[in-house]
Formats: C-alpha cells, sequence, structure tokens
C-alpha cells in the first residue's frame, strides 16, 4: 500500500517554489503578493527563532495541554483483531487539533506586527480556535463561516461570539467551508497592511501548507516517542486520519511520511457515494486545478468550474484537497480511502458504545475506514482521534431518531 521514494527528496517539504511533485505554489493576485511574500520569506526564520520555540511549546503544554496521549483502544482493537492506538487530539483545550495550528501562526503574526486575524472555519473547529487564542492574546478576530455551517455547526458558532470574535456568514455558492474561504481572502486583499491570515488546513499558497504542517506535526512527532515507550518501536504498520484540506492527516503523517514501513491512510468523505454527485472524495473525483492559491486536486466541471461538495461533516465539506496530499496520493505514498455520511455515523456510534469516546464527524470517517481494512495481529494501527464530537450532537440525535 506504501511506496519507497525513487530519490532522495524528502516528502516532508515542498521545493523552493512551494510545490510537493506537481502541486502547490502560490497563485495569489498582485494585491497579496506583498503579503504572501512577506509570510514566505519569514516563516522558517520565525519559526526556528529560539523565542518563538519556547513560547509555542510552553503554550501547547501549559494552555492546550499537550501531549495528547496516545490510547490503546482495547475493545476496538480486538474487533478488528489487531492493536489499535488512538492520538487524543479530541482532548486538546477547544476540542480539536486545530489549536495547534492556531497557537503557532497567531505567535508567527505577533511578530510580523499583524494587530488584526481573520480565518475562515467549516465545523467550527478553526474558528474557535483561533478565537481562543486572539481571546488570548488580546487580537481582533473575524471568523468567515458559510451560512449552511453556522446552522448545523451552532454551538461553535456561540463559543466564538463568547471569546469576542465577529461571525461573517459566506452567503454564496454551497454557503460553506470554499465560500468562507474566498470571503476570508477577500477580506486579506482589502486589509493588506495590518491583517494576518489565519488559514486551518494545509491548503493555500505557498508557504501556508509547509507553515500549518510545520505547526500540526507536533502530533506525529509526540506519536513516535509514546509508540516507543507503549511498543518498543518507535514505528507504526498504519497511521490513518480523516481528509478534507488535510491539517489534521498532515501533522499525524509528518514524521513517518519519509518512513516507507509505515503505511498512510487517508479517509476522504464520500457524502451519499462518491460517484452519487454529492461528495466530497477529491483523490477520486478531482484534477489538477487551482483552488484558493494553490494548485492541487480540484472537483471541477470539464471546462474548470469548482464542483459543490457534499458530506455530513462539515469539516470534509471541501472541494479539494492540500498539495501535500495531492502528492501523496499521485506518488502513490498514502493510500486514499472514503467513508459515506451513513458509514460514518454508524462508526460514531460504535467506537462510542466501544470506547467511550464521542468522535467528531470529521473522525467518525477515519474509523469507518477500519472496516474497509485488513490487518494483522501483531500490527500497531495509529488513528488520529481528530477531534470530539460535542459540536456534532445535534446531527447524531436526528440520526438516532431517525433510527428509533
Amino acid at each position: 500500500m506504501s511506496q519507497t521514494k525513487t530519490n532522495s527528496v524528502s516528502y516532508m517539504h515542498p521545493n523552493e517554489h512551494g510545490y510537493f511533485g506537481q502541486f502547490g505554489g502560490a497563485y495569489i493576485p498582485e494585491m497579496l503578493h506583498r503579503n504572501v511574500e512577506e509570510l514566505r520569506s519569514r516563516y522558517l526564520e520565525i519559526m526556528h527563532e529560539p523565542s518563538f520555540v519556547a513560547a509555542f511549546h510552553q503554550l501547547l503544554r501549559d494552555y492546550v495541554g499537550r501531549p495528547s496521549p496516545l490510547f490503546l483502544a482495547e475493545r476496538l482493537s480486538a474487533l478488528h483483531n489487531t492493536r489499535i492506538y488512538l492520538k487524543r487530539e479530541d482532548l486538546n483545550h477547544t476540542g480539536a487539533h486545530k489549536i495547534n495550528n492556531a497557537i503557532g501562526q497567531v505567535l508567527l503574526a505577533q511578530r510580523l506586527g499583524k494587530k488584526r486575524i481573520i480565518a475562515e472555519t467549516g465545523a467550527g473547529q478553526h474558528g474557535v480556535a483561533t478565537a481562543t487564542v486572539c481571546a488570548l492574546m488580546g487580537l481582533e478576530c473575524i471568523v468567515y463561516m458559510g451560512e449552511k455551517d453556522i446552522e448545523r455547526q451552532a454551538p461553535n458558532v456561540a463559543r466564538m461570539q463568547m471569546l469576542g470574535a465577529k461571525v461573517v456568514a459566506a452567503t454564496s455558492g454551497s454557503k460553506t467551508l470554499k465560500d468562507a474561504t474566498n470571503e476570508a481572502i477577500r477580506d486579506w486583499i482589502n486589509h493588506p497592511n495590518d491583517t494576518h491570515y489565519v488559514i486551518g488546513s494545509v491548503v493555500g499558497p505557498h508557504p501556508y501548507p509547509d507553515m500549518v504542517a510545520r505547526f500540526q506535526s507536533v502530533i506525529s512527532e509526540e506519536t513516535r516517542w509514546q509508540l516507543k515507550e507503549k511498543t518498543g518501536s518507535e514505528l507504526p504498520t498504519h497511521v490513518i486520519a480523516c481528509v478534507g484540506g488535510g491539517s489534521n492527516a498532515a501533522g499525524a503523517f509528518y514524521h513517518f511520511l519519509d518512513e516507507p514501513a509505515v503505511q498512510l491512510i487517508a479517509v476522504e468523505a464520500a457524502g451519499l457515494g462518491v460517484y452519487s454527485g454529492m461528495s466530497a472524495a477529491t483523490s477520486q473525483l478531482g484534477k489538477p486545478g487551482i483552488l484558493h492559491g494553490s494548485k492541487s486536486l480540484v472537483m471541477q466541471t470539464e471546462d474548470g468550474q469548482v464542483v459543490e461538495p457534499h458530506s455530513i461533516s462539515a469539516g470534509l465539506d471541501y472541494p479539494g484537497i492540500g498539495p501535500l496530499h495531492a502528492h501523496l496520493f499521485e506518488s502513490g505514498r498514502a493510500t486514499f480511502l472514503s467513508a459515506t455520511d451513513e458509514e460514518a455515523l454508524q462508526a460514531a456510534f460504535e467506537v462510542t458504545k466501544l470506547e467511550g469516546i464521542i468522535p467528531a464527524l470529521e473522525t467518525a470517517h477515519a474509523f469507518a475506514a477500519l472496516k474497509q481494512m485488513s490487518f494483522k495481529a501483531n500490527d500497531v494501527v495509529v488513528l488520529c482521534l481528530s477531534g470530539r464530537g460535542d459540536k456534532d450532537l445535534a446531527t447524531y440525535m436526528h440520526a438516532m431518531q431517525k433510527n428509533d
């Protein structure tokens, strides 16, 4: 399922132009060139400053609660006759992996002298994380969110507003994550001097895909030493994560990308079925194209119009994937699977009853993929439990009422 590299180039880093293989780059309007260039020329230098590293890790430890536990899910393991460990990103402050990147980017924005923070959000977890860090640091925060997502993620909208963020509805297109991203980019164009755009996933123009992956790489960095403690080896046989834009997967895969013995499994949202016309399985349906500032795989029509995605999960409801993931798919380094809305719901109920953990709908797609795979008894499977399901309780309750 995984493929040994045929050259010495690392999967972990883009080339000097911001490309992972043929995917990446910075396709941006002229008015954003100065912002993106400032970020590109400074981000690595800032991220390696000892004072930055110290501040980032201190907040991850004392504010977020890291390291997040690596939990052996014994009943789930017995069901699949293998060893399944859950990387518990759901136990982070704010309930998901998104806080790792939000802290990193807001610290970086401060060092660039930015006073105003904008973000886009789908499921609301990135918006909550960004609003949380802005409250902590006393910065203005504006979060763009699709009108449809505002309705289905009401608890997270309330959290953002309580934290002092202004939530702005995106009312065009499908009124979901893609449209929220479009609105955030428009805002950035109109406020180039004092504003930093905290992109929540490994998408957007270079250097965002690389920068976000680096901030999220704490997930796999911890996993390696935690596995060593628990199993005697730093390397699992499989790492499984859900993929929309793909930040939790990038973080979970990162320190295993150049370890060909580790099988990387990315799970997309098939919606009502991959070929139903109501799906978000970009690796299966996408073609190379430009979306939100980078070249990647994009769901699009013959004449290049973006196809509206569908997923029961707001965080996976995106018509593209990050350029790193597109490269992992095209090169064969990662295996891409998908799960339907119904499969994700059933997986969520199953893991809740087996392990006493209510997962986010996004993560439920990763759990659903376990049924599509076969494992050996001595395999070591790490599944990134990217978020908790509090925000999805309305959807879960609706599903339970339907099944009564």
